[in-house]
């Protein structure tokens, strides 16, 4: 069965979702839920990249498709490279649930996970918004508060 990607705002909301789950259901099947979150980066990473006009790719970097995504999203836009530990980050955190869901740590580790997800969803949202949104992550917040000076285009 072939997963429909999500837009940013259903990634947001899958997020919610996982932040509502009591810990009993994450424990319950560890490794499907990081898989799920590692889909869940996929496609804010795939939402950039067809947004810029290509085809998100199917290909792999060093073993995982979110890699490849951001790689390529990051194809003439230098700022994209921000995002770049975003999604690794969440790459470890999946590797640690599935190397061991039988660990004490699995729910905090999915736990973060969902917050590193949504972590990516705002800055690529924002970056969607406003392309030319600085080189740091955290740089997309003025733009979540509605801050209207977040809008103007920055200096280079």
């Amino acid at each position: 069965m072939t997963r429909t990607p999500l837009s940013i705002a259903e990634v947001e909301a899958a997020c919610d979702a996982f932040d509502g789950l009591p810990d009993d259901v994450l424990a319950a099947d560890p490794a499907r839920h990081a898989d799920e979150l590692l889909a869940l980066g996929e496609d804010v990473v795939a939402a950039w990249v067809t947004a810029k006009g290509g085809t998100p790719t199917a290909e792999q970097s060093e073993g995982f498709r979110l890699l490849a995504l951001h790689k390529q999203g990051a194809r003439g836009t230098p700022s994209f490279n921000a995002c770049r530990e975003t999604c690794r980050e969440l790459v470890y955190h999946r590797n640690l649930v599935v190397d061991d869901p039988a660990a004490p740590e699995s729910v905090q580790w999915l736990r973060m996970g969902t917050m590193v997800v949504r972590h990516l969803a705002l800055f690529v949202g924002g970056k969607l918004v406003v392309d030319g949104l600085g080189d740091f992550c955290c740089s997309s917040r003025p733009l979540r508060q509605g801050d209207p000076a977040a809008r103007e285009p920055m200096e280079s």
